[in-house]
């Protein structure tokens, strides 16, 4: 099970959230059956919706973080709970490309670079609120850190890393936010700057063994932590037969009408489980009702 991690550091500067997801990606992985980019793409968006509906404030809020670039895999959508209990779909979770110059997974290549990423926060009681900033990298964590800096004014480190073994099952995955608070001074950035070059990649700390707890002690090396809250983290969908049938009266009378006109069983796919639900035309036309 995914495990993650919510800090603080004592003199109050930094918010500090890490995450072990391996299995979330490799659920995710075993739904889509994705090419090894599109795991290592799915993963870290769905790593970062994670943390992020974590300090979600209230129990019914939600998180949805959708990156879309122009490139092979399609837009990548991921959905967090404020339990950090997440979901994710792709376009096209099929496509993949070679490793790119560094001898990595293209996942910049993948998602493009033409585009935007936007955050959309969900109270359920109003308008949510959306924030948008342009694709930098395509790389994701890069992504979310533009985001943070100039569309929420947080200065922010977000480091995302899935390592995707040979059966393209997903081998480890996690990832770190690092969020400056109002009391932070230059002598915390510069203690940052001066931790972080050290630091091994998010994936090879995971695969490593070193726990949340532990990222975080060597991002914030030389700060005293405390730690807010640990909790266990789910791949999570709450699709049902009810959300299901919203969706079919969505579509409005006329088109209901001729499903259930030209087609003995309409089945629909969940995007983020899979999980199919079948309606007969009988079923179709009592909704109608």
């Amino acid at each position: 099970m995914a495990k993650l991690v919510r800090a603080i550091t004592r003199d109050g500067a930094v918010l500090a959230t890490a995450l072990d997801s391996t299995d979330m990606v490799g659920r995710a992985e075993q739904i889509h059956h994705s090419s090894a980019t599109v795991t290592a793409a799915m993963g870290r968006l769905l790593t970062a919706a994670s943390m992020m509906g974590a300090a979600l404030k209230n129990d019914r809020d939600t998180i949805t973080l959708r990156i879309a670039g122009g490139g092979p895999a399609g837009s990548v959508i991921a959905v967090s709970d404020a339990f950090g209990n997440a979901r994710v779909t792709v376009g096209n979770p099929l496509a993949d490309l070679p490793l790119n110059e560094k001898g990595k997974l293209d996942v910049g290549g993948i998602i493009g670079r033409d585009g935007y990423l936007s955050v959309v926060r969900d109270s359920g009681t109003g308008e949510p609120q959306t924030g948008y900033s342009p694709i930098v990298s395509g790389e994701i964590g890069e992504d979310l850190t533009y985001f943070f800096a100039n569309s929420e004014q947080i200065p922010t480190v977000c480091a995302l890393g899935v390592l995707v073994a040979p059966d393209l099952t997903a081998a480890a995955a996690g990832g770190y936010l690092l969020q400056l608070l109002p009391g932070a001074d230059e002598e915390t950035i510069t203690q940052i700057e001066k931790n972080l070059p050290g630091l091994a990649p998010v994936s090879t700390m995971v695969h490593d063994g070193i726990s949340p707890l532990g990222m975080l002690q060597q991002a914030l090396s030389g700060f005293e932590l405390e730690v807010i809250e640990e909790r266990e983290v789910f791949y999570r969908c709450d699709c049902s037969r009810e959300r299901v049938e919203r969706v079919l009266l969505s579509l409005g009378r006329e088109e209901l009408e001729k499903l259930a006109r030209e087609q003995e069983i309409t089945e629909v796919a969940c995007h983020f489980c899979e999980k199919r639900y079948t309606f007969t035309q009988e079923q179709l036309r009592a909704l109608l009702s």
